[in-house]
């Protein structure tokens, strides 16, 4: 708004005094009104409510349901197991996410803490804290600006506004500018904004907002007011712990139905039915995939990505656009000279010949403030590209100073848009001028051609006129070089035209390249950035991300939108320009809005409330504020875009590993709730105790379902395919079919395992197969412990020979590698370890009710066991076959595979 007035208006609106301030009860006055100059903390999460959140989640519910079941069953210890691992959950996800809301913190801290003001006619300094709208400021050189000024009078000044705005260069400053109509903020010349930095000149401004109400405060509260939303991941395992507790309840009510029916025991069947809702929760699931995304983020360290939110890791590998900002994301945050224009003649910076272009080099590095070191370079972007040009080529300002000392100079100025330097050398003295060409230009009366001063024609103007505008083409910053000899005054005038340069914030060098790979995985790329639309167009075309200037869209012209519109735009357009925090983030939600899983990366304050907002906020470990990597949910520790593609092929990679894990474990729930409902169908003894479920639920199936979680899998696959549909099902892709199949698999030969003994004692006693005589068979305890023995024993196995078929089911086990999963090795021994100890060691035999196996037990049982993984061979088989056109041979070799198994049974 205030940029739209005149200091007049201005002055009028805030009703100050541009001559001796306010007074101090003015100040006083204004300061209960509108509040201190500071930044409103949010309200901010405590330990004990970080942990409970961590608690709101559906598959926690189940958990704790079943843990008053256990208490119910008079299982205690089943119970305290499933309790333990639902803390173990919480905590892990809580020391994860322990920095979270912080963001405000750091903005916080990029507040001044002290300005220079003028009250009551008396200049003095305050805290910041205590300014209010209508003081009156003073600005200059290395100061931060601490609160949001309409500038009254400006000298030189230039203010760096990067951390706002994205646009590397600091912006001119002019009080006596007046907007016409509505400009982003990079384009107020006549405003000054709260945290950014005066770099050059000096200033004075009426304050126009304070705290909250400036525009830093505004980012404020966009952060501040981002809803924290649910990961896909998280989203649906939400939806499976629905999903489960529905199947219990069924299966709950489903039994009480039959034991009326069938007239049974109901106390005895409550029991029965509570143990079969509890080998319907995989009690495992959520400690699994917490310590699969904990150990992820460990693996992502060594793509140098550090991971903040852990649910984030699983979401780059859903990740459809890639929003990015422009400076120090995809270029280098630092100016380059990119083009010179030396002897009428265009050339790359790196053409020069230091011999012929001697004045040229000379004449960039003497007329410049810039200072570098080896330690470090301190001064304005475009010098320091000056000082680094004529390095390359051994060209030290403070060795040449000493041959060329300076004797006097002329600052630059934003009028004259120029700057001259005076020195002394040998037989006199010579004159450098750089800046804008065509302020340059028109004070030059001669050009330099080949060490020699000509006189400047109308053919020679125009041909340094048409290179200066093919500069500015390719949205180069264009600075003019001339000279002046032999006269020790400062008159910009009779001029020697040297040659102009053209510099650029370059693009890192390894972001083509990963746009190029994002385009193949099916991600797209866009660039929003505050920079000018015609910077951010050429690097966006050097880079593929836009081919014509119609893919582009500016600050301006996004205001005029409505979000219809823009929902349409977003299909074509691929650069946003010029535009402020506010856009950003209403770009991110639009695209949000059609479904996208959107990644948005940046490194300034600027970009806080998008990182905040997007599906995955990925800030630069090196170039970004704390503001910038405390509102993201990623860090990159070598700030390279192409890191971003790594993180996104690791991210795709965890969800398939998690995948696979979570089909695994429901599987083999699955099976268990087979095995169990058949048998209490038929009027069968349960073949399982509840606490044989709870032991390969929290303890054998954990160990593989962890080693799948941590598999190895095809990177170039990965990365070949569209990212997944956001709503996509852990089932989709054949999970389900996957899932039911392996399911009933183990529940048949658990069930096999289950009727082995009591079919044995009925065909000894030469006793029909009937349903009724196994069931009176069954009633023997000896023989149902021992029955129990075997049906937990398999179920057990089973599932262990399932989950290394699951490591990749169109791959034949002995085409694998193992070694590449040291962990599912461990796993594997580890259950077979475990479950020999329940039925063998006699402590445990006594809480597990198991009886002790014999070797040729062990035998028949294992090889029982081993079907999932012949199964999973089968498929393996008639899919290769399939393939190769031969289908009936598939299924002909699978069946007679089949057979012959089972006749050695």
């Amino acid at each position: 708004m205030f940029e739209k007035l005149t200091i007049q208006e201005t002055v009028k609106e805030l009703q100050g005094d541009e001559k001796n301030g306010l007074t101090d009860e003015e100040a006083r006055i204004r300061l209960d009104s509108h509040g201190r100059n500071v930044l409103r903390e949010a309200k901010k999460t405590t330990v004990v409510g970080a942990f409970f959140e961590q608690l709101n989640d559906p598959l926690i519910y189940v958990l704790l349901a079943a843990t008053v079941i256990s208490i119910l069953l008079g299982e205690i210890s089943d119970a305290a197991i499933i309790v333990t691992v639902i803390v173990l959950n919480a905590v892990v996800g809580v020391i994860q996410e322990g920095k979270a809301q912080k963001a405000l913190d750091a903005l916080k801290k990029l507040t001044s803490p002290r300005a220079v003001v003028k009250r009551g006619g008396k200049q003095m300094e305050i805290a910041a804290s205590e300014l209010v709208p209508g003081d009156l400021v003073f600005l200059d050189a290395g100061r931060q600006v601490p609160a949001d000024l309409r500038l009254l009078d400006t000298v030189n000044l230039k203010i760096e506004e990067s951390a706002l705005t994205g646009e590397t260069v600091p912006v001119e400053k002019d009080a006596h500018f007046t907007a016409r109509g509505e400009l982003s903020m990079g384009d107020r010349v006549n405003m000054a904004y709260m945290s950014t930095v005066v770099t050059y000149g000096r200033g004075e401004g009426i304050v126009t907002n304070t705290g909250m109400d400036t525009e830093i405060g505004k980012i404020a509260a966009i952060i501040n007011e981002a809803p924290k939303e649910m990961t896909p991941l998280q989203r649906r395992l939400g939806d499976l712990g629905k999903l489960l507790s529905i199947v219990a309840v069924v299966l709950c009510v489903a039994l009480f139905g039959i034991a009326l029916l069938q007239k049974r025991d109901v106390a005895d069947m409550f029991l029965t039915a509570i143990s079969l809702a509890v080998a319907a929760v995989p009690e495992g699931l959520p400690a699994v995939v917490t310590i699969v995304l904990a150990l992820s983020v460990s693996k992502m360290v060594k793509v140098n990505t550090i991971v903040r939110r852990l649910p984030s890791v699983e979401t780059l590998g859903a990740v459809s656009i890639v929003c990015s900002d422009k400076t120090g994301t995809l270029t280098q945050n630092k100016m380059t000279v990119a083009k010179c224009f030396v002897n009428l003649q265009m050339m790359d910076s790196d053409q020069l010949n230091p011999d012929r272009q001697k004045e040229f080099l000379e004449g960039m590095t003497l007329c410049n403030d810039g200072v570098c070191s080896d330690e470090e370079c301190i001064g304005e972007p475009t010098e320091l590209a000056l000082l680094e040009l004529s390095g390359k080529y051994h060209i030290r300002r403070e060795q040449l100073e000493k041959a060329k000392p300076r004797t006097d100079e002329k600052p630059f100025d934003s009028k004259r848009k120029m700057m001259t330097t005076q020195h002394r050398q040998a037989g006199g003295y010579i004159n450098y001028t750089k800046g804008a060409p065509d302020e340059v230009l028109k004070r030059c009366t001669k050009i330099l051609l080949d060490g020699r001063e000509v006189r400047m024609t109308d053919v020679y103007r125009r041909q340094i006129e048409k290179a200066s505008e093919r500069m500015s083409a390719q949205a180069l910053r264009v600075l003019a070089v001339s000279m002046k000899k032999d006269k020790k005054d400062l008159q910009e005038k009779d001029l020697t035209f040297i040659g102009l340069t053209g510099m650029i914030d370059p693009p890192r060098p390894e972001a083509a390249g990963a746009v190029e790979k994002f385009r193949s995985a099916g991600v797209t790329t866009v660039m929003i950035t505050g920079d000018h639309v015609d910077t951010a167009f050429a690097i966006a075309r050097d880079l593929g991300i836009a081919r014509e200037q119609s893919e582009c869209l500016t600050g301006p012209q996004l205001s005029s939108m409505t979000d219809a519109e823009l929902a349409d735009a977003l299909d074509n357009v691929r650069v946003f320009a010029r535009v402020s925090p506010e856009h950003k983030v209403r770009i991110v939600k639009a695209l949000k809005a059609k479904d996208k899983i959107v990644a948005m990366t940046g490194d300034g304050v600027n970009d806080a409330p998008s990182l905040k907002t997007a599906d995955i906020g990925i800030a630069m470990g090196v170039s970004g504020t704390d503001v910038a990597k405390n509102a993201s949910d990623i860090i990159l520790t070598d700030d390279n875009f192409a890191t971003i593609e790594r993180a996104i092929e690791e991210g795709r990679g965890i969800y398939e590993n998690i995948k696979k894990s979570v089909l695994f474990l429901l599987s083999s729930n699955f099976g268990e709730i087979i095995t169990m409902f058949l048998a209490i169908i038929a009027g069968l003894a349960s073949p399982l105790k509840a606490s044989h479920i709870l032991w390969v639920n929290l303890i054998t199936d954990s160990l593989p379902a962890l080693a799948l979680g941590v598999d190895e899998n095809d990177r170039e696959e990965l990365m070949e395919n569209p990212p997944r549909d956001s709503k996509e099902s852990l089932f989709a892709g054949g999970g389900l079919a996957c899932t039911l199949f392996y399911g009933c698999l183990i529940g048949a030969v658990s069930l096999t395992a289950f009727l082995i003994l009591p079919l044995s004692v009925l065909r000894e006693g030469n006793m029909a197969f009937t349903i009724a005589n196994i069931a009176e068979v069954l009633k023997t305890e000896a023989i149902l412990n021992r029955s129990q023995t075997y049906a937990f024993t398999v179920l057990c196995l089973s599932e262990l020979f399932h989950a290394v078929g699951m490591r990749d089911v169109a791959k034949s086990v002995f085409r694998m590698n193992h070694l590449s999963n040291k962990l599912m090795i461990g796993a594997f021994v580890m259950g077979f370890v475990l479950q020999a100890a329940v039925t063998e060691i006699p402590a445990l035999i006594g809480v597990f009710g198991t009886v002790a196996l014999s070797f040729e037990e062990w035998g028949n049982l294992i090889f029982l066991a081993a079907f999932p993984l012949l199964a999973h061979e089968i498929f393996v088989l008639v899919s290769l076959l399939k393939r190769k056109g031969s289908p009936k041979a598939g299924y002909k070799a699978a069946a007679n595979t089949v057979i012959t198994y089972w006749q050695r049974m």
